[in-house]
């Protein structure tokens, strides 16, 4: 059995998400046994600080995770949150071991669905960079997100709610009206939920008539493939 080492707490309960999802896609193919994982639990907090203001140092601490990670024997490694793909490639580059990059699985779901331009939530670090539009414009899709100040809205919701734990119905109810507005006004035919925290506010696959993503179980869905192979 493959070992996949997580780099976890970026934030913790898309960690504990991750986990369990695991373990249940695991027992879909074979109820009498478990995965092997190995979790590695950064601090989130000093994650945002880094992407907020120093990206070289963001990925010597995101590195010192994988580098951790692969000390202890594991075959691949994923990190368990969306933001930190930001610095993707370079991790990956020096990585001892393999990556499996969310953002690539997330891609191949929506060009197989046949999807040609998506809306992307997440956080503003997630919105604003341009790790999401490359990967989808390497598969002849596009990528839009919301207009600034509702970027900014969703960021503080997701911040000072969602990485908390705090799942609120009014900002349930708040992010189906963005989603609509993005439907109507800038003719997205699907949305991302570009957040790992973002599926378990918003659960539903179609949401104001669009298909969702699901990055969380996208990711997941190839992290039990390749722990089987």
């Amino acid at each position: 059995m493959a070992t996949v080492g997580l780099v976890g707490g970026l934030g913790p309960e898309s960690t504990i998400d991750y986990y369990r999802r695991i373990i249940q896609a695991w027992q879909r193919h074979d109820p009498r046994s478990f995965p092997s994982m190995v979790i590695d639990s950064l601090d989130v907090q000093r994650g945002l600080a880094l992407v907020e203001s120093d990206l070289p140092g963001l990925t010597e601490y995101l590195f010192a995770s994988v580098r951790r990670l692969s000390g202890a024997g594991v075959d691949f490694v994923a990190m368990t949150a969306n933001t930190p793909h930001i610095v993707f490639d370079e991790l990956a580059a020096r990585s001892p071991v393999p990556m499996v990059s969310i953002v690539e699985v997330c891609a191949d779901e929506a060009k197989s669905r046949g999807l040609a331009r998506l809306g992307l939530l997440g956080t503003r670090f997630t919105m604003e960079g341009v790790f999401y539009p490359a990967v989808f414009t390497r598969r002849g899709m596009e990528v839009v997100t919301p207009a600034e100040g509702e970027r900014l809205a969703v960021h503080e919701r997701y911040v000072g709610q969602l990485l908390k734990g705090d799942f609120r119905d009014e900002t349930r109810q708040w992010m189906v009206e963005l989603i609509a507005r993005l439907r109507d006004e800038k003719g997205v035919d699907g949305i991302i939920l570009g957040g790992t925290e973002l599926p378990l506010l918003l659960r539903e696959e179609t949401i104001a008539g669009l298909p969702t993503l699901d990055t969380t179980a996208l990711h997941v869905e190839a992290i039990v493939d390749r722990l089987r192979t």
